[in-house]
């Protein structure tokens, strides 16, 4: 049955996040099981009673079932107002508790879950293990395939990164406008990192994880609905996706290898994408705020101008060169490299290449190979050869040795 699967992927985390948001996070393993004994009642009824006409409102109701039950059970157990034995008896007499999964409530508490997951007191990897679970609705064996580690760790992770959330007294909810900016900082790194292991992801040797960025890229379409978190640095983010995901289909051949920049088919790049990219783009240009997301994205519109020119490689370096002076990044010097080959030569690059002396990175003997490539083939041969070394997926070593073959 393909629906329940599918299912799973778009309504479980819907469900997790208003019971986490009803229950508190000290009640957040009850919320996770009953979203998940909601979708084996699914599994078992739909098994032999056939898919409902409304499926999605037959989960929420079981849902809401089984979260009222709870309730109840919960009260009786705090309260001792009646015994167990009663509870079904007087049923009818116990309070109405509401579980609220109505479209505003369910956009509302994902929003507020993001905050609360992205807080300072958690740790990043546990950000994004949590913004996986309970945003996401993935699995633990998914996470532990996108952090490349095993399902125990992962399951260490979550469970103190749970605990942390319950010592804190973490509220779920969107935090003062005081202190909003800072927070939503860390809510946005947590997506760009969640987008940037499915834009090039180690794990299983799949180059790309698409499912990883269209999460990333929901959750911030949330950010940039609501009226508090709608800022300038949350629109560049988006357009940076936008940009970036406008090029899945072009990046990946039939055999899943990777197809470089200068190799892809243009006419396969998605030009609504890019059209949105743009858009957040330019609702991004308010205020007197510059984010490496700014500049970032504004290197991905570059790159989806088909035209090679030696303009378009001149701008990408300088915006290379203010986003390094924002924040350095080893992988953001390499880009700059290439981007400085591309404007003022080989030679020029090869001087500045050197110098990052990146020497653990595979990336970086593979741009010293390309570099060297018709000027010295030898030695770019030898720093290809490097690269195959230390190269740790399939796809990379496979696109190194084919520019080996071709020296």
């Amino acid at each position: 049955m393909e629906l329940i699967p599918h299912l799973f992927r778009t309504e479980y985390r819907k469900i997790i996040a208003v019971l986490c948001k009803r229950f508190g996070f000290d009640e957040i393993e009850t919320a996770e099981d009953i979203a998940s004994d909601t979708f084996m009642s699914a599994t078992q009824t739909w098994g032999l009673q056939g898919i409902p006409e409304h499926p999605v409102a037959w989960l929420y109701t079981v849902a809401k079932n089984k979260a009222r039950n709870f309730l109840h059970r919960q009260a009786t157990f705090n309260n001792k107002v009646i015994p167990e034995t009663a509870l079904r008896e007087n049923a009818s007499t116990l309070p109405e508790y509401e579980i609220d999964l109505s479209p505003q409530n369910i956009i509302d508490s994902q929003l507020q879950m993001m905050f609360a997951i992205c807080h300072p007191s958690i740790a990043p990897e546990a950000q994004i293990g949590l913004s996986l679970r309970i945003l996401c609705g993935f699995g633990i064996e998914e996470i532990a395939d996108a952090f490349l580690t095993k399902k125990e760790t992962i399951n260490k992770r979550l469970y103190r990164a749970k605990e942390k959330l319950r010592e804190e007294n973490i509220p779920i909810a969107l935090p003062g406008m005081a202190e909003i900016d800072d927070r939503l900082a860390i809510v946005l790194a947590t997506l760009y990192l969640l987008f940037s292991e499915g834009y090039y992801s180690i794990s299983n040797n799949r180059t790309v994880r698409k499912e990883l960025c269209f999460e990333a890229m929901r959750l911030c379409y949330m950010l940039v609905e609501n009226k508090h978190t709608n800022k300038p640095p949350v629109n560049a983010l988006l357009s940076l996706m936008c940009f970036h995901a406008s090029r899945f289909e072009a990046r990946l051949n039939r055999n899943g290898e990777m197809i470089l920049y200068e190799e892809q088919d243009t006419t396969l790049w998605d030009a609504d994408l890019i059209s949105k990219g743009g858009y957040f783009l330019n609702q991004s240009a308010t205020g007197t705020q510059l984010s490496r997301y700014h500049l970032e994205a504004a290197i991905a519109y570059w790159n989806t101008q088909k035209d090679d020119t030696k303009e378009k490689w001149e701008n990408i370096l300088q915006l290379y060169n203010q986003l390094l002076q924002i924040e350095y990044a080893p992988i953001a010097a390499l880009n700059r490299t290439f981007a400085l080959s591309k404007a003022n030569g080989k030679e020029e690059a090869i001087i500045e290449a050197e110098k990052l002396n990146l020497t653990n990175n595979h990336f970086y003997y593979t741009l010293l190979g390309e570099l060297y490539t018709g000027i010295d083939n030898t030695k770019a041969k030898q720093h290809f050869e490097k690269a195959l070394s230390l190269a740790k997926t399939l796809t990379d070593k496979q696109t190194i040795e084919k520019k080996i073959d071709k020296i």
